[in-house]
C-alpha cells in the first residue's frame, strides 16, 4: 500500500485550536498529518477560516466525511460531493474517507446509523460508493463503523464490511476502537474480525477512546483516553499489516494539550517497536 499520509495523525478540532497554538513547536514534532470533517470547513471565513488555512498548509491533511449517508435510501447528495471535491483540491487533501453507515433519509439524524448487514444492502451501499469515486475523481475508503443495534441482519459485520469494500473497489480506514467497542456490545472476539479485515486495503487507522456506561455497552464517544485494549489491538494491526499511518481522534472534554501528546507518542513507539520486530525477523530468515 502507497499510504496517503505517513506515521501519526491527530483529528484537527476547533476546541484545540488555543492549546494548538500554545504548544505549537510540541504539535510540530509530535503530528505528521492532521483529519478535518469537510463539512464542518466548507465555507468557513472569518478568524477560524484562516486558523484552518494555517494547519493546511503546515500539515499533510486527510479528510473524513460526516454526512454523505452512504446507506441512506435518499439519493446520493452530489450537490454536497461537489463541495467536497472543491474543499478537496483547494487545500491539496491527501485522502477522502467516510462512514459505512447512514445518517439520514431527506433530513439529517445527527448520528451514524447501522446499514442492514444483508446481501442487497451490499450490493445498494457498493454502488453508492463507486458513484462517490466517479464524481470525486480519486478512490476513497469507508471505515467500520461503531453501532448498538444489528436490523435485518443476514450476515456478519465483518462478511459485510468485506463484501462492501470487494464489490465497490474502495480503500478501508481501519478503526481499532469501533472494533473494541462493536466486540463487547455484540460479543464477537475482537481480535478474530481484525484478522479477517482486508488490511492491505487500510489506508490509515483510527484509535480513540469510549464510555462505559454499563458492563456489556461500550459507547463511541471520542471523549477520553484510549484503554490498554485497544492499544493492544493497534499492536496486533501492524503485526498482521505492517505499520499503518495512526490518527487519534478526540472530540471534545479535550484534556492539556501534553495528555493528548502522550497518546500521540504512544503511537509513535508502538510503530517503531513494530518496525523493528519485522526488521529483526527478516534479517533472521
Amino acid at each position: 500500500m502507497n499510504y496517503p499520509v505517513q506515521g501519526v495523525g491527530l483529528g484537527l478540532r476547533r476546541g484545540m485550536f488555543a492549546q494548538l497554538a500554545d504548544h505549537a513547536a510540541e504539535v510540530d514534532a509530535a503530528v505528521d498529518f492532521m483529519e478535518v470533517a469537510p463539512e464542518n470547513w466548507i465555507g468557513v471565513g472569518g478568524r477560524f477560516g484562516r486558523q484552518f488555512r494555517a494547519y493546511a498548509q503546515r500539515f499533510p491533511m486527510v479528510c473524513h466525511g460526516l454526512s454523505l449517508s452512504l446507506g441512506s435510501p435518499a439519493p446520493l447528495d452530489t450537490d454536497l460531493l461537489g463541495n467536497i471535491r472543491t474543499f478537496l483540491d483547494e487545500f491539496d487533501v491527501r485522502y477522502y474517507t467516510e462512514h459505512l453507515s447512514y445518517c439520514g433519509d431527506h433530513g439529517h439524524l445527527y448520528d451514524l446509523m447501522p446499514i442492514p448487514f444483508t446481501g442487497e444492502a451490499v450490493e445498494y451501499v457498493a454502488g453508492r460508493i463507486r458513484r462517490t469515486q466517479e464524481i470525486l475523481e480519486r478512490r476513497i475508503a469507508v471505515e467500520h463503523v461503531s453501532c448498538y443495534a444489528a436490523p435485518g441482519q443476514e450476515m456478519s459485520e465483518l462478511e459485510f464490511v468485506k463484501a462492501v469494500i470487494a464489490r465497490a473497489d474502495c480503500d478501508l480506514l481501519l478503526d481499532v476502537n469501533n472494533i473494541y467497542v462493536n466486540s463487547i456490545n455484540f460479543g464477537y472476539d475482537p481480535e478474530e474480525f481484525l484478522d479477517g479485515l482486508p488490511g492491505e486495503r487500510a489506508v490509515y487507522v483510527h484509535i480513540a477512546g469510549h464510555s462505559v456506561p454499563a458492563e456489556d455497552l461500550r459507547i463511541d464517544t471520542h471523549g477520553a483516553a484510549v484503554i490498554e485494549p485497544v492499544w493492544n489491538l493497534l499492536e496486533r494491526a501492524y503485526a498482521n499489516f505492517g505499520v499503518i499511518p495512526t490518527l487519534l481522534e478526540r472530540d471534545f472534554n479535550f484534556p492539556p494539550l501534553p495528555e493528548l501528546l502522550d497518546e500521540l507518542g504512544r503511537i509513535r513507539s508502538i510503530q517503531d517497536a513494530a518496525r523493528s520486530k519485522a526488521s529483526v525477523a527478516v534479517a533472521s530468515v
